[in-house]
């Protein structure tokens, strides 16, 4: 497959690299990196598997680098579109601080690298997992999807499900129901988390030719869409509850959060047509990273920190 077009729209000045290490972590994208480790630790807490703590840390520093590789392959590949979207322009590599082919090497040295020594470390169920995630996100959404479909989100979203899995499988060798919920949650989460943010900056994804569903299908049905997302989110934001590894506290933080978002998607729905960028929008798109965080962070302190309260019904 060829590189990413319109390389010229990378400055020259890139072909030599003039960025510090802050560049290359920049590279990684850490703050999905941290939302990646922090959902895989929630995987490895849930199943309750006895593991050496030295080697569950191994396995998440190996996560964190392989999602890492995923952020910098993306980043090499979307350099062009990234030159033209304000949010992304003054990335490393089209601000002209990383050089495309050395972000490349970065990307594909820590891939490999991760994916072998989860493998040696854990598992090779955990590793095929991790592989799979990193070629999912940097060929299949980044090269594909990305720029040819509006439901490159959907599908795309799969792979930012897959940490609980993998970190599920590091300490057990296996994947059971617990965090294939888990997977669910974080799939169905994602397009109303990220159309919430394709509506603020429709404009952006127009100049870059990224055919995000507010461009393509329009605001008024991508507010609809976004509800209807949100409506199946919310059985599976609760579904813990219904098969015995959410408690009391989970209880009460998914019943609250799942009421806070879907009275925000109901806002972002009834908005005037035809605004692309609205306030409601925004505060979905805010909240969304609360919800997801509080569910995962209810769910690691039942299981992890021993403050599980079971529900009567269960």
């Amino acid at each position: 497959m060829s590189p990413a077009p319109a390389e010229g729209l990378v400055p020259a000045s890139a072909r030599t690299s003039t960025g510090d290490v802050s560049d290359y972590i920049a590279l990684l994208k850490p703050r999905v990196m941290s939302l990646v480790v922090f959902t895989a630790l929630v995987g490895m807490v849930v199943g309750e598997a006895q593991v050496h703590p030295v080697i569950a840390f191994a396995s998440l520093v190996m996560i964190a680098i392989g999602a890492g590789a995923s952020g910098c392959l993306n980043m090499w590949w979307d350099a062009d579109i990234d030159a033209l979207m304000t949010r992304t322009r003054k990335r490393p590599i089209p601000d002209g601080r990383i050089a495309p082919e050395e972000a490349l090497s970065f990307g594909l040295t820590l891939a490999v690298g991760s994916v072998l020594a989860l493998g040696l470390i854990a598992n090779w169920l955990a590793a095929g997992l991790l592989g799979f995630t990193i070629f999912f996100y940097a060929v299949i959404y980044s090269m594909w999807l990305k720029r040819s479909t509006a439901q490159n989100i959907v599908i795309g979203g799969a792979a930012g499900a897959f940490p609980p899995m993998i970190g599920e499988a590091a300490v057990s060798g296996s994947i059971g129901l617990e965090t294939l919920i888990l997977f669910l949650i974080i799939f169905l989460w994602t397009p109303p988390h990220f159309w919430a943010l394709a509506l603020v900056k429709s404009s952006d994804y127009a100049r870059a030719g990224i055919p995000m569903m507010p461009n393509v299908a329009g605001p008024d049905s991508t507010r609809r869409q976004i509800l209807l997302y949100t409506i199946a989110l919310l059985p599976c934001g609760l579904a813990p509850l219904a098969f015995g590894f959410g408690g009391v506290a989970y209880l009460v933080v998914a019943g609250l959060s799942s009421a806070a978002m879907l009275a925000l998607a109901i806002k972002v729905h009834v908005r005037r047509a035809g605004e692309p960028s609205s306030r409601a929008a925004q505060q979905l798109f805010a909240f969304s990273v609360l919800y997801l965080f509080l569910l995962f962070a209810t769910l690691l302190a039942e299981h992890g920190f021993g403050l599980m309260r079971p529900l009567g019904w269960t």
